[in-house]
């Protein structure tokens, strides 16, 4: 005879599970030519996985922006530092929001 599993295991409810935390990137924006998105391009540091060399990576994200209308109302300008987060898709490449602009550019 096989031993009894255990009785059956409590499965979350939606008022107990949580989805965690998103994922966050801080980042430059480099290009807002699109209408309530920008580009913004992510730098890091890592050592290569067989040589152990410590590379600069770059990774470019499309992120949504609700208020910036371009050409005619711009609120996310090239250069500023941002802060996205991880969301839903939105459409086949956006799938980050911006969350807050961390420092505008200099050159504006």
């Amino acid at each position: 005879m096989r031993p009894k599993m255990a009785e059956a295991t409590e499965t979350p409810t939606p008022e107990t599970s949580t989805r965690g935390r998103p994922k966050t990137r801080v980042g430059i924006v480099t290009s807002n030519k699109m209408q309530k998105t920008v580009v913004v391009t992510v730098q890091r540091r890592a050592p290569h996985p067989k040589y152990g060399k410590i590379m600069s990576l770059r990774e470019k994200y499309k992120a949504h922006v609700e208020d910036h209308d371009y050409p005619k109302k711009i609120t996310i300008n090239e250069g500023d530092r941002v802060r996205i987060a991880e969301t839903k898709p939105a459409s086949k490449d956006k799938r980050w929001r911006v969350v807050e602009v961390l420092e505008k550019s200099k050159n504006v």
